[in-house]
């Protein structure tokens, strides 16, 4: 059935040997250093041999294409091949593409089945003196570990190499950052939901607004040239752009990947048909963007595209778009902000020299976004398994348990976990983290909030009382307490929580809106409304308290203040719930038409959802029995409402 398969890889297996241009491994490692010996040579003197360097560059990406294809679909590696990887692998920096292209074609190899000396080439790969090549090779390892993670007890010398490599504080740390950037991709579809149903929509609303502000103002004849009108920044602030933006920006100073939604139209190039391009670090001398970087002087073009803004990817398709400019246009491009470039470039050097590990944690973030857009944007990506599709899992690994030995590893991850609101998988962490140390308040805290959010109330509830016992009196956790005893139905333990809140900050509203509702709950209709009526005098209009005290006047058999507030709320903002009590207080007072009335516009309110109505009508029911309306007259009052909603059609 493989042999026949449609599917990319394996008609790319069949394919390959009727491709491949040299006749062994041997003659394809010496094409890649022919290329690197004789382009030393002559690039001394570029014009007069361009003509040649240029085929040999042709050549020498035959040969790159060659090697990944090597790697990347041969099931069984020979003598020879294993080889060429060590010998590759030992290879001057020159070599820096091959290595990188190599890594990557093991580990998709890797992705496609299991091989326990192939995930060996991976380890010998973490050993290299180019953080390039061993980024990429931590980056694979951990995806290949996450998939096969059941098989790796039957593989101690997989295992015992993990911990020796794991061992190396600075590879540990790499991993850390790897697992954490994996993670954060599952925020990446976010973002781009984000651009493309809010922030570009909510642009091109504004933008007529923006230019009819600019054209109704003479810059010219402007004492204050530079001067920016605060008015377009009001624009923006009163469209919600501006947060947006600033969200956005926020998100990129973390790392996020901004750019996956601008560049995921520019992956149609021909230069992306070739399907190791989509792995090939960025690299200036590439034949497909070198026309770009034939000058050695400082331009916007190569500043922007040496930083750690874009992914390969995204700066080849970058340089791809630029090239389809008009020659004038690019000129400008290149020549125009040479004080800036100068400004990336320096901030670049800096940051390289004072946090070295920064460089690594950039490689590493730029592969996985190379990644990421393989895997969501090539042609091909459903013929093979998401890779990022254990994004979420990493922490099941037992690549994650060696881990987790490193003082404060486990503890990084589960706080980004909970920063990003991934509650589950940072909740099995923290129970991790609980049983194997002390825990503290906030590990309690953290653990109640995360509960909550994932309807696990008995457990937040007893997270948050594990907090109080720490730390007593925050006032926090007692409200959390107070939510999830109130949320679970115990009323008594609510009350007496919240008012433990109002001892520590008495008098806030929020919380004397609490302690009402609990005594509503417990049939203390009078000690609610008193707080009710304080709120009311305090809050004038508050359309809130005006429902509450409807109700608590309507449930405590006060007929005429309830209709007296109902009223208020009607001539105020009625909803349906309003209208609902009303048709109640107007039954009670044998006021039936006008009942009827009010019932219909709250059956109109809910979209003549005529299920929802019956739910809220029928959670009253015992209330307007207990006024002396009889049980038999309910279903009555549902059929004339059904009545007139027919005749009303």
């Amino acid at each position: 059935m493989i042999q026949n398969s449609s599917n990319f890889e394996y008609s790319q297996k069949r394919f390959f040997p009727y491709t491949r241009k040299h006749q062994s491994v041997n003659d394809l490692f010496n094409a890649l250093q022919y290329f690197h010996k004789q382009s030393a040579l002559l690039s001394e003197n570029k014009e007069q041999y361009r003509i040649e360097l240029n085929r040999m560059r042709s050549n020498f990406e035959d040969a790159l294409d060659e090697l990944f294809g090597l790697y990347w679909l041969t099931t069984r590696y020979s003598e020879d091949e294993k080889n060429l990887y060590k010998k590759l692998l030992d290879a001057d920096e020159k070599y820096w593409v091959e290595k990188s292209l190599m890594v990557s074609a093991v580990t998709l190899n890797l992705w496609r089945k299991f091989d326990e000396q192939k995930i060996m080439l991976l380890f010998d790969s973490c050993e290299n003196n180019d953080q390039k090549v061993v980024q990429r090779a931590l980056v694979g390892l951990t995806f290949v570990l996450a998939k096969y993670n059941v098989y790796l007890s039957y593989f101690p010398s997989i295992r015992n190499r993990l911990v020796l490599l794991a061992d190396q504080t600075r590879i540990a740390e790499n991993f850390q950052n790897i697992i954490i950037q994996i993670i954060g991709t599952t925020e990446t579809e976010k973002i781009s939901r984000k651009l493309r149903e809010e922030i570009l929509p909510e642009m091109m609303k504004i933008n007529p607004l923006l230019k009819d502000k600019m054209d109704a103002e003479n810059f010219l004849n402007s004492d204050e040239w530079a001067e920016e009108n605060p008015e377009w920044q009001e624009i923006l602030d009163e469209s919600g752009l501006s947060d947006k933006l600033k969200e956005l920006s926020d998100l990129q100073l973390e790392g996020a990947d901004v750019y996956m939604s601008t560049f995921s139209m520019l992956k149609n190039f021909s230069f992306f048909s070739q399907f190791s391009h989509w792995f090939l670090p960025f690299d200036t001398e590439n034949s497909a963007v070198n026309q770009l970087f034939e000058s050695d002087e400082k331009t916007i073009l190569s500043a922007f595209v040496n930083s750690n803004v874009m992914c390969n990817s995204d700066k080849y398709s970058f340089c791809l778009s630029v090239l389809q400019m008009p020659e004038s246009q690019r000129n400008m491009l290149k020549h125009s902000f040479r004080m800036e470039s100068e400004q990336m470039d320096e901030m670049e050097e800096e940051m390289s020299i004072l946090s070295p590990e920064t460089i690594t944690k950039n490689i590493s973030k730029q592969y996985i976004q190379d990644l990421f857009r393989i895997f969501k944007l090539q042609p091909h990506k459903d013929d093979f398994e998401d890779m990022f599709s254990y994004s979420l899992t990493l922490h099941r690994t037992g690549l994650f348990d060696i881990l987790s030995s490193i003082p404060g590893f486990s503890e990084s991850v589960a706080e980004y976990y909970f920063s990003k609101g991934y509650y589950l998988q940072a909740l099995e962490l923290f129970e991790k983290i609980q049983s194997e140390s002390l825990p503290s308040a906030a590990l309690y805290q953290k653990m109640g909030y995360a509960y909550q959010q994932t309807s696990q109330l008995q457990k937040a509830l007893d997270a948050y009382l594990k907090a109080d016992m720490i730390q007593p009196d925050d006032g926090w956790t007692i409200r959390k307490i107070a939510l999830c005893y109130r949320l679970l139905g115990n009323y008594e333990k609510a009350l007496a929580f919240y008012q433990h809140v109002d001892f520590l900050k008495p008098g806030q509203y929020t919380t004397q809106i609490h302690i009402a509702q609990c005594y509503f709950e417990l049939g203390k209709f009078k000690d609610a409304l008193a707080i009710y009526y304080k709120l009311d005098a305090e809050n004038a209009d508050d359309v809130k308290i005006w429902r509450a005290i409807a109700k608590s006047n309507f449930f405590d058999s006060n007929l005429e203040k309830a209709d007296y507030y109902s009223q208020k709320i009607i001539q105020a903002e009625p909803n349906a719930n309003d209208y609902l009590l009303s048709g109640h207080i107007c039954w009670c007072l044998h006021q039936l038409s006008a009942a009827a009335d009010a019932y219909s516009k709250a059956l109109k309110m809910l979209q003549n959802k005529w299920e929802v109505f019956q739910d809220l009508f029928n959670e009253d029911k015992d209330r307007l029995i207990s006024y002396g309306i009889r049980e038999e007259e309910l279903p009555l009052m549902m059929d004339a409402l059904l009545f007139r909603e027919e005749e009303q059609k």
